[in-house]
């Protein structure tokens, strides 16, 4: 097991890193004994890697929708209102950041699941398109379209946070 986290530190901390926008070691911790649980489920399909990474992105959703992450929202506002006074940043421009973020993930969460896999294969768990046409059993030219057409929808419902009316 030393060896699986090892090898694949780096990677589940910068899916953790993108979705969460920090480090995590309660996540971190939770997706090595996930990965531990569910090693014999593991079918030599894909990449390791790819299956790992697929793991963190789903604890980090259900991170999302914890009772505890909620109340530990509160916990952190606070603290970081008293921590940005003495720095440069505004307590209302990290809380502008998040809230974005927070936006951008419930929307991804939104769409449609075929539209779904494919932006969050390809742009949180950074796959290639090949990649994802062979784990999603699609054309390559399928999943570019699908690519195009989640990132018009993206657009379209979340063009108030570019500052632009519509």
């Amino acid at each position: 097991m030393k060896e699986i986290i090892n090898e694949n530190k780096k990677y589940v901390r910068a899916v953790i890193r993108k979705l969460t926008g920090a480090d995590n070691e309660d996540i971190e911790q939770e997706v090595y004994i996930k990965t531990w649980q569910n090693l014999p489920k593991y079918k030599e399909q894909g990449k390791f890697k790819q299956w790992i990474c697929t793991l963190t992105a789903n604890l980090c959703r259900d991170y999302f929708r914890s009772g505890s992450y909620k109340t530990s929202q509160k916990e952190v506002a606070d603290e970081e209102v008293l921590n940005t006074v003495a720095g440069g940043v505004t307590p209302e421009e990290k809380l502008d950041g998040k809230k974005r973020q927070k936006i951008i993930l419930k929307a991804v969460d939104n769409l449609p699941r075929i539209y779904r896999d494919v932006i969050v294969l390809f742009e949180f768990e950074e796959y290639s398109l090949e990649e994802i046409s062979c784990k999603l059993k699609i054309p390559q030219g399928t999943v570019k379209s699908r690519l195009s057409n989640a990132r018009k929808i993206l657009s379209e419902k979340l063009y108030f946070l570019r500052g632009e009316s519509k």
